[in-house]
């Protein structure tokens, strides 16, 4: 069996079992081995490796996992590219296939099975729509991740990697670099896939952190905090917190809190670092 990677072989395949790509799952196969490559090597992917591919696809990059991994599950959530996987990768004795949806699946329950809970790597091309969620589920369930490397967005890409006071700077840079780690490994042009999406993508590792790089003793207000205060961008953070539907603070104690914990009082939640936002769930968790 010839392998995949090249847009004649793709194309081939998708006839001959006459695929039709799904709108709703945003499909985008890759078709250049040069990228698949890149992403093997940022993923760091070796023998003693168990690898969560999520959206394999028509089995593309699981070729070239199985070619350097010891173990790989691939989960797809579309039933119609279960009988292409079963026959693209039908030579590979260490890829399991299972179809479902990554958001319902026990990603924890996976990494006991499958790795004897020692901590997994994860590799997918995400479509736009569904990136936050499949990141933030897997770095919140507390999976043990050693590092999750996707194709996502450009414009994501950067978000993630975004410093505060920049545009790109948002609630889903502090949440990725509370667990990870960002590096952008490669920029992906439209022309790599197929079909060619309208914008392009990149290639980001993220490299999970032993411990988070600040202490909160409420994490899961601290991300409350961050959501309300992107929430509303152009409001001062006092007026994006109080009038957040998510926190149940009055605008008083709010305004203490930024107060002690040192904030100018019209400062606004883009120019805070994941510190400052530490310190404010702190200060409300603990009123004086």
């Amino acid at each position: 069996m010839a392998e995949l990677g090249s847009p004649q072989e793709t194309i081939q395949v998708l006839q001959k079992h006459d695929f039709h790509f799904q709108k709703k799952y945003g499909q985008n196969f890759l078709i250049d081995p040069h990228v698949l490559n890149k992403i093997i090597d940022a993923a760091d992917v070796g023998r003693d490796d168990f690898v969560l591919e999520i959206g394999p696809g028509i089995g593309t990059m699981t070729q070239y996992l199985a070619e350097r991994a010891g173990r790989v599950l691939a989960v797809e959530i579309d039933h119609n590219l279960i009988p292409i996987l079963r026959e693209t990768l039908a030579e590979y004795d260490n890829v399991e296939v299972r179809q479902g949806d990554i958001l319902k699946e026990d990603i924890a329950a996976i990494a006991r099975e499958y790795n004897g809970g020692k901590p997994i790597k994860v590799v997918a091309n995400l479509p736009y729509y569904i990136t936050t969620p499949i990141i933030m589920g897997l770095f919140e369930s507390h999976v043990p991740l050693a590092n999750v490397t996707v194709m996502v967005q450009k414009e994501v890409a950067e978000r993630m990697r975004a410093k505060p006071g920049t545009k790109d700077y948002g609630a889903l840079s502090l949440a990725v670099q509370y667990y990870a780690e960002p590096y952008l490994a490669a920029n992906v042009p439209p022309n790599c896939f197929i079909p060619r999406p309208n914008v392009g993508s990149a290639v980001v590792r993220l490299t999970c952190l032993a411990r988070p790089p600040v202490e909160v003793a409420d994490e899961r207000l601290m991300f409350r905090l961050i959501r309300a205060s992107f929430n509303q961008r152009r409001k001062t953070l006092q007026n994006g917190l109080a009038n957040s539907g998510e926190l149940d603070f009055s605008k008083e104690e709010i305004g203490q809190a930024i107060q002690a914990v040192g904030l100018p009082p019209d400062i606004r939640g883009e120019k805070l670092g994941l510190a400052e936002f530490a310190a404010l769930a702190d200060a409300l968790t603990t009123p004086v």
